[in-house]
C-alpha cells in the first residue's frame, strides 16, 4: 500500500463531498473512534462500529458542513496502517491514523485534533 497516494485519494474524496466515494476507503466492519462523535453526536464513547453508522453519521456531518475542506500536511506509514496529520474543521489541526485490513480497506480509525 502507498501511503501517499491513499493520503491523496482520501483527501480528494472528502474535500469531493461524495459520501460513495469517501466509503470505499472503508471496511463493513469500520471502527472509528474521534472527539467528534463525542461533540456532534453526543456519543459519550466517540465510536463507532459498522459500515453503516458510519455513513449515518458522515452523511449527517456532511450536511452540517458544506464548506468541509481537509488540507493535507503530512503522511506517515506503519504496520499494515497510516497516519495523515491535516487541516480539518473549524481550522483545527488532525491526526488519523488508519488501520488496513488484508483487503487494504480501513477498518479501525482513531483521529486526534487540537483542542475542540
Amino acid at each position: 500500500m502507498n501511503a501517499d497516494k491513499f493520503a491523496k485519494a482520501w483527501i480528494e474524496s472528502w474535500n469531493s463531498h461524495d459520501l460513495e466515494d469517501i466509503m470505499k476507503h472503508y471496511s463493513e466492519d469500520i471502527e472509528i473512534t474521534t472527539p467528534m462523535i463525542k461533540l456532534a453526536a453526543g456519543i459519550e464513547s466517540g465510536s463507532l462500529k459498522g459500515k453503516e453508522q458510519v455513513r449515518a453519521y458522515w452523511e449527517k456531518a456532511l450536511h452540517k458542513i458544506p464548506d468541509l475542506h481537509f488540507e493535507l500536511v503530512e503522511v506517515t506509514s506503519g504496520v499494515d496502517s497510516v497516519a495523515l496529520y491535516y487541516k480539518s474543521v473549524m481550522n483545527k489541526m488532525a491526526i488519523e491514523v488508519m488501520f488496513f485490513n488484508k483487503n487494504g480497506l480501513v477498518n479501525k480509525m482513531i483521529a486526534h485534533y487540537t483542542d475542540l
